[in-house]
């Protein structure tokens, strides 16, 4: 993780340099990852007003929706705060709580981008570094029974595809759950009520792959969810994140835009409210 601003508003993650080191732009998130599976649930307000912490969802209202996938809530809450952690609010805007990034999540793990359904999920499974070191089962009897001949065991070629036996859905049961219990082995309570520096402290053992996971590293995992935040940021809002346009308001994004023909001609720089898919439905 980045090192944290030096300001009392907000003592997580720097958003500019996470930017910057993670190289996710709102630009390249459209083209594969979680976008691919078109999941577009609509995010439906119940209510209008300010919000809680992110372990405090009994009165949030951007807390308020449905769930359609984490049935247990202490589950969504340690979603919710970690997330709250990897974009905090501060003064450019809102974090990922108030964008809605946990039902963005939620959302997506409940379709079949979180099921693997388009993927390849059989052995074998192989130690490839290029794909962010995913679980060597290779190494293991089991893993090696289930291979089969495989050729060249010394130096395996390696694959593009999904090195894991778990779906994505499963993943992130696995690692929220092990985030509270590495947060409760260490400060004696759930994640979602400690004190920012500490949740900032157990989100880093687990980027350093700190922390043992079943079936996958937690390095993996905290990429996944990493990844899965600042996709839901930026998104479109009508997969249930970047609610009402905030994150696009943030990088000055108009969103989608058929065309710019009425806005070549003038020199001075335009500022255009952004506009969502929903603003092109039955036209």
């Amino acid at each position: 993780m980045a090192d944290s601003k030096p300001t009392p508003e907000n003592k997580g993650m720097d958003r500019r340099q996470f930017l910057k080191s993670s190289g996710l732009l709102a630009g390249g998130l459209v083209g594969g990852g979680l976008l691919g599976s078109l999941i577009t649930y609509e995010v439906k307000d119940s209510k209008k007003g300010s919000g809680g912490t992110a372990g405090d969802t009994s009165n949030a209202d951007h807390l308020s929706d449905a769930r359609i996938f984490f049935s247990r809530e202490e589950d969504f809450q340690i979603l919710a705060a970690a997330t709250e952690r990897i974009y905090p609010e501060d003064k450019n805007g809102p974090g990922a709580i108030k964008l809605g990034v946990p039902y963005f999540i939620d959302r997506q793990l409940a379709g079949e981008w979180g099921l693997n359904a388009r993927e390849y999920m059989k052995g074998p499974f192989l130690n490839i570094p290029e794909a962010n070191q995913y679980e060597d089962l290779s190494q293991t009897d089991k893993g090696r029974a289930d291979q089969g001949p495989s050729g060249d065991t010394l130096n395996p070629l390696p694959t593009p595809r999904y090195q894991s036996r778990m779906t994505r859905a499963e993943m992130f049961v696995v690692g929220v759950r092990a985030i509270d219990e590495a947060a409760r082995e260490k400060f004696d309570t759930g994640f979602a009520k400690l004190e920012p520096e500490q949740q900032d402290e157990i989100l880093t053992h687990f980027e350093n792959d700190e922390v043992n996971m079943p079936g996958v590293s937690s390095s993996t995992f905290f990429n996944l969810l990493a990844q899965t935040t600042i996709e839901g940021c930026y998104s479109d809002p009508v997969y249930g994140g970047n609610r009402n346009m905030e994150g696009w308001r943030m990088m000055e994004y108009p969103g989608p835009r058929a065309s710019y023909a009425d806005q070549i001609e003038p020199d001075e720089f335009i500022v255009l409210e952004p506009k969502g898919l929903t603003e092109y439905q039955g036209h």
